[in-house]
């Protein structure tokens, strides 16, 4: 930017760590943020995560936090704010046509995954929950549709096969600020790709709710194990149940179960204690469980086997 040029203003959209670390690239970049929108932190979650509306306090930024963003007071506000740019940053309300056409040169949303595949909530669950072994950060044009846009630019990142989502998540904000960082200079420029969507090589996926956690046993270990990374801590776990107790997984290795090991004498699948390990025993494998919550006295293999010893404990297939 010459000496006399504006610096490009945006208005920004914007919640959890994504939205924390991109607010503050374009801070980095000399973009001037007038105005940012964000959430109310929700009654009963869980806020693991860090503040927009505190940065965005620290760099004496205006921030609103409103209901519904396409209402007209609220259209009025961004449009006097006088905007080149819009930018959303894992923001959870929908943006209607009229508000993303008030922008002179563009709104754009960083995605938590490779577009199209994952378009929709949760992307990061998803993905750790259906087995796949990369996802990352999307830089796209925003459209009527959600995450349908023209992409701008992509960051992978590896998924590994112990990964929870929180630490998939970890590496996802990283990609999102560095696409964002990487393709600002050609937004502010007008010289960035735009590269249409083939949305048929992707799927929508919708949010999840804590009953989601249920774990099916007889889909087998790896769903089992898939299942209870993609929901574990700070999300709500995954549960099953076992001599009618609840229990809660919370994180799991596959494993070879040891030859001495037999699944309950009902062909369920089941807990076993075994040289100091506990094992989730299926028909097609195990799983080690490192991590669980079996009411207030049972949370460790050690004390499993004090009160089961090397009996097979039945676990219910589906949690109703």
């Amino acid at each position: 930017m010459t000496a006399g040029e504006r610096a490009p203003r945006a208005v920004v959209f914007a919640y959890h760590d994504v939205g924390v670390r991109c607010l503050r690239t374009l801070l980095a970049h000399g973009i001037e943020v007038p105005l940012v929108l964000t959430h109310a932190d929700a009654p009963g979650e869980n806020i693991w995560f860090e503040s927009v509306a505190q940065h965005a306090g620290w760099h004496g930024i205006e921030v609103m936090m409103p209901e519904n963003p396409n209402a007209p007071a609220i259209m009025r506000r961004i449009e006097a704010a006088r905007p080149d740019f819009l930018f959303s940053f894992y923001y959870r309300s929908m943006l209607g046509a009229e508000l993303l056409a008030l922008p002179a040169r563009g709104a754009y949303n960083v995605h938590g995954s490779l577009l199209p595949k994952y378009r929709g909530r949760v992307p990061v669950n998803w993905a750790v929950l259906r087995g796949e072994s990369e996802t990352g950060a999307t830089l796209h044009a925003m459209a009527h549709k959600p995450d349908a846009g023209d992409i701008v630019a992509q960051q992978a990142v590896p998924i590994l096969p112990d990964d929870t989502a929180l630490e998939v998540f970890r590496k996802v904000t990283t990609a999102a600020e560095l696409v964002l960082h990487r393709c600002l200079p050609g937004l502010i420029a007008g010289t960035a790709p735009h590269r249409p969507q083939d949305l048929s090589a992707g799927s929508y996926f919708g949010a999840r709710s804590a009953r989601d956690g249920a774990i099916d046993w007889r889909q087998g270990a790896r769903a089992a194990h898939n299942l209870i990374r993609a929901v574990a801590p700070p999300y709500p776990g995954a549960f099953t149940e076992a001599e009618g107790m609840p229990l809660r997984i919370l994180r799991s290795l596959p494993a070879s179960a040891p030859g001495a090991l037999a699944m309950a004498p009902d062909g369920l699948p089941a807990l076993r204690w075994h040289q100091g390990t506990l094992y989730a025993l299926c028909r097609d494998g195990a799983l080690k469980i490192l991590q669980f919550d079996f009411g207030a006295d049972l949370c460790s293999a050690e004390a499993f086997h004090r009160r089961f010893g090397e009996r097979a404990v039945s676990l219910k297939p589906v949690m109703e």
